[in-house]
């Protein structure tokens, strides 16, 4: 009887894990389509994407719309600009995040966690309540219409890094600390030699997600700068669309898109393992 039981219930069992699988199939298939749509339609005609019939299948291919968007000037002006600032963003902010979250780990001060937990709470405020006064200061402060306003806010660091990183220094001993200061080792040295080596994974992992928001950056770029000359990659693809939705040149658009996508989807495929990793880690240490 108790065996005939459990043979129902392994069934029910089967059965609904069978129904969730399916449900999470067809989710990922729904979230996966538009990119695999979009990759579609860089090789159509434009009056393929723009017929009553639905394909997803080009008929002619056509592969001529890659080479054109890599030889426009802005396109490429677009990426040089993104890597500006993300260069300058990655190295020092990384730094300096870095550096704090040693510092909440394990520096002890007076107000560490009521700090901290100001820190913390900048998280919740979204960038559209504060967008507006900081076009306001920048302007003031004659930094619009350039890549300063994009460069200089992310050098003081990053309050998710910090975050994370703290939660991955919380697993190393304190007594590391003590130890060194035995030894005559100043809290720099120690942050270097010591603890900047050991979450050196974290951090790098942390960087790849900062890298692949600031790629895909469209909002910030938009407020801050109205010349065409210090554009991003997103605004850049943005004006390709005002410039050549009015001719339907759809498959130039998707093409440059496609481009765009392909190091962010590249540094997650490679570096998955590491993100989520990093993720879990940081989410279940206190």
């Amino acid at each position: 009887m108790a065996k005939a039981n459990g043979i129902r219930s392994g069934k029910k069992l089967s059965v609904f894990d069978t129904v969730v699988f399916l449900i999470l199939v067809a989710g990922a298939l729904i979230m996966v389509f538009p990119l695999v749509y979009m990759v579609a339609c860089s090789f159509m005609t434009k009056n393929q994407i723009l017929s009553a019939e639905f394909s997803v299948i080009p008929d002619p291919w056509q592969f001529g719309m890659y080479s054109e968007v890599l030889h426009r000037g802005e396109f490429i002006r677009g990426i040089r600009n993104t890597l500006l600032v993300a260069a300058p963003v990655l190295v020092v902010g990384g730094f300096t995040s870095s550096l704090a979250a040693f510092s909440f780990a394990k520096l002890r001060f007076r107000g560490r966690e009521a700090m901290f937990l100001a820190l913390l709470a900048t998280m919740m405020i979204p960038f559209a309540v504060v967008m507006i006064p900081q076009y306001v200061m920048f302007t003031r402060m004659g930094w619009t219409n350039n890549l300063t306003p994009l460069i200089v806010p992310g050098l003081f660091g990053n309050v998710s890094i910090i975050f994370f990183l703290r939660q991955n220094l919380t697993s190393i001993p304190t007594a590391l600390v003590e130890a060194a200061k035995i030894d005559g080792c100043s809290y720099f040295r120690i942050y270097r030699s010591i603890f900047l080596p050991l979450m050196k994974g974290a951090l790098m992992t942390q960087l790849i997600l900062w890298f692949m928001g600031i790629w895909n950056d469209y909002l910030a770029p938009t407020i801050f700068i109205q010349d065409d000359e210090w554009f991003t990659l997103q605004v850049v693809i943005r004006s390709f669309n005002d410039q050549y939705a009015v001719n339907s040149n759809y498959p130039l658009i998707m093409a440059a898109s496609v481009i765009a996508v392909i190091p962010t989807l590249l540094l997650f495929f490679f570096f998955q393992r590491y993100i989520i990793e990093s993720l879990a880690i940081s989410g279940v240490k206190g």
